[in-house]
């Protein structure tokens, strides 16, 4: 008799579960339908002739005449392939120096003893409460000031650290053990030699986030370049697309303003289904400590 109630318990629970989880998955397939959509909506328009567009007095969910002709304008309407090259050499320059900046800091917080250290580590950390505007007021006047205007330094120059990066790292540097750092230097190794062959290859999970992040940030970055260039040799691709909006014809022809936008948001899209495990294992890593 109670093996029988037994088995009707866990038959009951088996139940429960199976209509919690299709519960859920429907309520995730719901959800997953409703944020992509915008996204097939943007590829989809951007297939569109702009006669067919034009002439849809009810949208459809396809195109009825397909065609590359979109994505030719979108290149030709402003120079988008210069725009290209500068995001690249914006983004890759400030990322590689963003690193060095961010992976020495980290190790010196981490494992370096010095008077003031926490007082300092508190100092920078409060430097993540003041308002972003503000911060972008004072970078203006500082790189107009010294004539930086219109280049590539003035653009990068402003985003070559982050307090929370510096953060992040540092929690992970010190999750290694601090044996092994007494060890090393027993040894005779340098802190720079043990930072370069010790902590960086352990904590790589988390510096591949941060690449990742950062290439994202430079990528969408619009405020800045905005402000601090005028002249179209150092726009970025955010500018293009602003570019194409104010001209007029990225008004008028929708369909090749939707194609500049989906070569344009690409790259990061390739970048985040390559890189998304890495990307969830240091964002992992950094909340964990112990």
């Amino acid at each position: 008799m109670e093996e029988k109630e037994i088995e009707l318990i866990e038959k009951k629970n088996k139940r429960k579960t199976t209509v919690r989880n299709t519960l859920l998955y429907i309520l995730l397939t719901v959800w997953a339908l409703v944020v992509l959509f915008p996204f097939y909506w943007m590829v989809l328009t951007s297939f569109k002739s702009y006669s067919s567009y034009n002439n849809e007095y009810i949208p459809k969910f396809y195109a009825t005449d397909p065609t590359f002709a979109n994505y030719g304008s979108a290149f030709t309407a402003v120079p988008l392939a210069k725009y290209f090259a500068n995001t690249l050499l914006f983004t890759f320059a400030t990322t590689a120096l963003m690193l060095v900046v961010i992976i020495l800091a980290a190790f010196a917080f981490a494992r370096l003893k010095f008077k003031g250290k926490g007082i300092a580590f508190t100092i920078l950390l409060s430097l993540m409460m003041i308002p972003n505007e503000l911060v972008i007021i004072t970078n203006y006047v500082t790189i107009t000031s010294l004539g930086l205007r219109n280049t590539f330094t003035g653009l990068i120059l402003p985003s070559v650290t982050s307090v929370f990066y510096i953060y992040l790292l540092k929690e992970n540097f010190e999750m290694i053990p601090d044996e092994l750092y007494k060890a090393a230097k027993v040894d005779g190794t340098s802190d720079l030699k043990y930072l370069l062959k010790v902590m960086v290859p352990i904590s790589k999970p988390t510096i591949i986030t941060i690449t990742i992040l950062k290439v994202i940030e430079c990528w969408n970055s619009y405020v800045w370049p905005r402000l601090i260039t005028d002249n179209k040799a150092y726009f970025l691709v955010s500018n293009g697309i602003q570019e194409i909006r104010e001209s007029g014809f990225g008004r008028e022809n929708i369909p090749a303003m939707m194609a500049a936008v989906v070569v344009i948001s690409l790259p990061l899209i390739i970048l985040f289904l390559v890189f998304r495990k890495k990307i969830m294992e240091g964002v992992s890593r950094g909340g964990t400590k112990g």
